[in-house]
């Protein structure tokens, strides 16, 4: 069949709009299952620590101590050294004052540089307690809310994890139930400061009618207060398991140290001491032995 010129390239206008629309349809597919697979996935990955953050604490950890050494101690070294290798006096005496001021400016940089990250840590370490408490504090994730503990919570946990690994984890799980309540709680308590500053704020506005907005205030507060006092009543009850696993562990080494004491007594006043029975013989050994001359 032929085909004129302007058929021909009506066809082809036509063709290439379809491979075009083919094209933008695919890659809106293929977009759209990204956008999907990212929402799907985002939700599981929230509130869960992976591996980099693992390795950035750790690094955080060491790196403002060994930063200050760094910085600090390369200068005075140097100086200290050129100033030892010195052949006259007047490089001798250059090199001395170079190594006090290196040493004098490379500590104050140190401790600049200390503060700076110690505060970076601070500051990021708290960004990872907040993310990490978003879907609920875990018995694992303990470890990163130690500063939050008090120093008991802290030495029984430690004297736990040392002597009974079983009551360590029922109690880290408490621990991790009590971080959640205290934070819940000082967050209601939070938010219902600011409500309060609203209501007054609201009452002293005139000339309008705010009644609408202060009945949403109000309401705002009833629910802050109920979870303020349904915070309270779970703090409670954590403090009190708490309370029963410290019980239960000081019960359970209390038990094994006083038995051990029992039996050692038990020991000592079954066996007498060896003085004691070296006399006793002694004593018998003369009493046969002058019963032995007494006879003809």
């Amino acid at each position: 069949m032929h085909l004129y010129p302007n058929e021909v390239s009506c066809a082809g206008a036509a063709s290439a709009a379809h491979y075009e629309g083919i094209r933008l349809l695919i890659k809106t597919s293929a977009v759209a299952s990204w956008e999907h697979s990212y929402v799907m996935s985002a939700p599981m990955n929230e509130g869960k620590i992976t591996t980099r953050e693992i390795t950035t604490a750790r690094t955080l950890k060491i790196l403002p101590f060994l930063s200050f050494f760094l910085v600090s101690l390369p200068a005075p070294i140097v100086f200290f050294i050129l100033f030892i290798v010195s052949s006259t006096t007047e490089t001798a005496a250059l090199y001395l004052f170079l190594t006090l001021m290196g040493a004098a400016f490379g500590i104050a940089a140190g401790l600049v540089l200390f503060v700076f990250l110690m505060l970076y840590r601070k500051r990021w370490m708290q960004r990872l307690r907040e993310r990490l408490a978003i879907d609920g504090i875990t018995a694992s994730e303990v470890q990163w809310f130690m500063h939050e503990l008090t120093t008991a919570e802290r030495k029984t946990l430690k004297q736990m994890q040392a002597k009974s690994p079983l009551l360590a984890d029922a109690y880290s799980e408490i621990l991790a139930s009590r971080l959640m309540a205290s934070r819940v709680l000082a967050r209601t308590r939070k938010d219902l400061m600011l409500v309060e500053r609203r209501i007054n704020r609201l009452a002293s506005i005139s000339g309008t009618d705010t009644k609408a907005l202060q009945e949403e205030l109000l309401e705002d507060r009833a629910r802050l207060a109920d979870a303020k006092q349904q915070a309270t009543v779970r703090l409670a009850e954590t403090q009190a398991r708490m309370h029963m696993v410290e019980a239960a562990a000081s019960r359970d080494q209390s038990h094994n140290e006083t038995y051990a004491m029992l039996q050692r007594l038990t020991d000592a006043q079954t066996h007498l001491p060896l003085s004691i029975e070296m006399a006793q013989m002694e004593k018998q050994a003369l009493k046969e032995l002058e019963s032995g001359q007494g006879q003809p």
